[in-house]
This record gives structure tokens, C-alpha cells and sequence, in this order.
């Protein structure tokens, strides 16, 4: 049996500048999680996937991950993995670390 769709983000690696990326609302890229385009149509999801997928020269390794809408419509990770690369980089303290105000973790 097929499992049900649930709310997904597009993500994947910007290949110049090594960072985590997400599909925006407006089909530009986003860093943040929060500013996601948030997917409720597998159809459309899938869609996206495979228009984006074909651009291997800009980014690599996209995929869909699951998420959920906070109590203002925006994204929020559902798992660790998801929580952990939209923080940012865990060497050190900078980048996406260095903002307070970026994703929610529960």
C-alpha cells in the first residue's frame, strides 16, 4: 500500500557555494527553510522535482523532504536531518548559526 502524501520541501546543494538550499515560493532558491515553498500536491511536487533535478550544473543531490506548516503557513522541518542542515554548517559558529531568529526547532 502507497503511503499518504504529507507537506514536503524541495532541497538541495548549491554546487559554488556548498550550501543548503531550498525551492522559494516564487521558484527562485532560498537558504531558508522558512521561506520554502511548501508542497501539499504530490503531483506538483513531483513535478517540481524533475524540472529541477534536470539542472545538475547549479545544484546536486535534490530531493523532497517532509514538513509541516508552523502556526503562520510557514515550513518547519519534521526531522533531525532537516532541522540539522537548515541550521547550517556545525563546524563552527557562522553562516545560518550565526542568526538567531532562522529555524524553529521544537
Amino acid at each position: 500500500m502507497a503511503r499518504k502524501f504529507t507537506p514536503k520541501v524541495l532541497t538541495t546543494n548549491d554546487l559554488m557555494e556548498g550550501d543548503v538550499i531550498y525551492l522559494a515560493r516564487d521558484d527562485g532558491w532560498t537558504r531558508e527553510f522558512t521561506e520554502a515553498r511548501l508542497f501539499l500536491d504530490e503531483t506538483e511536487a513531483n513535478a517540481a522535482l524533475a524540472r529541477i533535478d534536470a539542472r545538475r550544473d547549479l545544484h546536486v543531490g535534490a530531493y523532497l523532504a517532509d514538513a509541516e506548516a508552523d502556526d503562520r503557513g510557514r515550513p518547519r522541518p519534521v526531522h533531525f536531518r532537516e532541522r540539522f542542515r537548515a541550521t547550517g554548517p556545525s563546524n563552527y559558529y557562522h553562516g545560518k548559526q550565526a542568526k538567531t531568529d532562522h529555524v524553529p526547532i521544537q
